[in-house]
């Protein structure tokens, strides 16, 4: 039974867009696969990993029959991948999954699609919005860096987003440093008008920002007490909650730092991304003395070497002198895209807040290191 029959490249985008959150270890068998849902000529594509479900959805199907199957998703990529650009069909024979091209042919094994554990959405949408994919891979892109990785305080491995009126908030954190970036919505989300807090899986939102685009397409957000749900052109992204109290994020923003000065973010990148080559991955501490319209950079290293650089900026304040992990500074730095940033400092055991000049819509809060 013939399935599909459309170009490499028509049947290789949909795969890519499932593929990516199937894991290569698993428990089960059956997340290895994909499934393959066949309604006319309409076609879905389903992937989770019992977390996370991605679908998405293709009309190159052949026939008016209906026809599920599951079959390994990486196996299925890396053959399409390595096939020519040209004509590719998909057909189900004798539970096989037969993929052809020109003159290469390949039978894979299929597992029964009832087996396949399909995430349903659950419970009452208290909330939905409409954003552009744009301003909301913007709004994450500002704070996933500051996520945690594997923490044993499991509410940190993801990202807060805050709801109220028209305001949609995210602020990441490991312990180390706090990332803060605020959007206004056009329209405030329809349902309860309660404040809203969640916590979105650390891969959840790593595959946003992988598969939203830089565009003004529109994005859906709709939310229920377990659960998140993305819905933009033909994909649906559908997640569940980390469960677990976040921390108050905004006592931890310093407020009232005397100290403050304006530097260009893409000097202060390079001279901190050479300040870094002399640093260890045990020890990624940086000095930063501020005096006079002078930022100096320093960083030694076990065997006495030494790097400086020095910056010139306007800047009339205390002498500050204070240290920094590097790659904290550095993460930030190269996830924003603008000219200026303004920097705010207490004294050596206060921690720094980086800020956009003249806009209130984004923090960073690194805490200082003992050098």
């Amino acid at each position: 039974m013939q399935l599909v029959n459309t170009s490499r490249d028509s049947l290789l985008k949909p795969l890519q867009v499932v593929s990516g959150i199937v894991e290569r270890r698993h428990t089960l068998p059956i997340l290895a696969n994909l499934l393959l849902k066949k309604v006319g000529e309409k076609v879905s594509f389903i992937s989770t990993d019992i977390e996370i479900q991605i679908t998405t959805t293709a009309n190159f199907g052949v026939g008016l029959e209906e026809a599920t199957t599951t079959v390994a998703a990486r196996k299925l990529l890396d053959i399409l991948r390595a096939l020519p650009e040209g004509p590719v069909s998909l057909n189900l024979k004798d539970n096989r999954l037969v993929v052809q091209s020109g003159k290469s042919r390949f039978s894979l094994q299929t597992l029964s699609s009832a087996e396949f554990p399909i995430m349903q959405s659950v419970g009452e949408v208290t909330a939905t919005w409409k954003m552009t994919q744009k301003s909301f891979r913007q709004l994450i892109s500002q704070v996933h860096f500051a996520m945690a990785q594997q923490d044993i305080r499991y509410y940190l491995n993801g990202m807060l987003l805050v709801v109220e009126g028209k305001e949609v908030v995210a602020v990441a954190t490991d312990g180390h440093r706090l990332a803060y970036s605020r959007i206004e919505l056009t329209e405030p989300p329809t349902g309860s008008g309660q404040r809203q807090e969640i916590i979105i899986p650390r891969k959840t939102i790593l595959e946003c920002q992988h598969l939203l685009e830089e565009s003004e397409e529109p994005l859906e957000v709709s939310l229920t007490s377990n659960q998140v749900k993305f819905s933009f052109g033909d994909i649906e992204l559908i997640s569940k909650l980390v469960e677990g109290k976040f921390p108050d994020f905004q006592r931890v923003i310093p407020k009232g730092h005397k100290n403050s000065l304006i530097v260009s973010r893409e000097v202060l990148q390079a001279a901190l991304q050479r300040a870094a080559i002399l640093t260890t991955d045990k020890f990624k501490g940086v000095r930063f003395t501020l005096s006079p319209n002078r930022i100096t950079v320093q960083s030694t290293n076990a065997e006495q070497e030494e790097a400086q650089e020095e910056i010139e900026t306007e800047y009339v304040g205390d002498n500050v002198e204070i240290g920094f992990n590097v790659s904290y500074l550095l993460d930030v730095l190269s996830n924003l895209k603008i000219e200026n940033i303004q920097i705010s400092l207490g004294d050596a055991n206060s921690s720094a807040v980086i800020t956009l000049p003249n806009l209130e819509n984004f923090k960073y809060v690194v805490m200082p290191m003992r050098i």
